[in-house]
């Protein structure tokens, strides 16, 4: 789930518990876009407010209320701000791409693949694109499966908790090796 926070002293507005669709039809794509972003009867320019996305877990409704939520979101979230904005800069041009990826990775993970397998398979389907391309769609599709529960990831130890995603997919060993999978 993502977090979010809209400032432009002296306002401030937040909206907790938006899946990833959200945050980029609603802010992140006319944000970088230039547009203004319309919330809480309010106005945002990109010129003159900040904004701070954060990713993780879930908040309960008892978790958010009497102002505690941004404080909650934040000691159980990590701050992806410039991701999320960087991949609506791609926009137009790169989602089509990573969906249709995602979809090819679906039904290939009807049997474990590894992280080396996802990447040849990227490059098969795309193969005038230049590896670091392919791997950069690879890790993009991926992350948003495993975040949308459409892949598991397991280590030799079994199914890895979302906690520990991170550090298996962004480690260049990961995608080398064949010591994780997913499925």
């Amino acid at each position: 789930m993502f977090h979010l926070e809209l400032r432009q002293f002296p306002h401030v507005a937040r909206a907790f518990n938006l899946t990833r669709e959200e945050l980029d039809l609603r802010f992140a794509r006319p944000w970088v876009g230039g547009e203004a972003v319309v919330h809480d009867d309010r106005r945002w320019s990109p010129e003159r407010a900040r904004l701070t996305i954060l990713e993780g877990p879930e908040l309960r409704v008892e978790e958010i209320g009497l102002g505690r939520g941004w404080a909650t979101a934040g000691r159980s979230s990590r701050d992806v701000t410039d991701s999320v904005l960087a991949e609506a800069k791609r926009g137009a041009q790169g989602r089509p791409a990573v969906e249709g990826f995602k979809s090819e990775l679906r039904v290939a993970a009807i049997r474990p693949l590894t992280f080396a397998e996802v990447v040849e398979l990227a490059a098969a389907q795309y193969p005038a694109w230049r590896a670091s391309e392919c791997l950069a769609l690879a890790e993009q599709a991926v992350w948003e499966l495993l975040h949308q529960r459409g892949l598991t990831l397991a280590g030799p130890d079994g199914e890895l908790e979302q906690h520990r995603w991170q550090a298996v997919v962004l480690a260049w060993s990961t995608w080398a090796g064949d010591e994780y999978r997913l499925y």
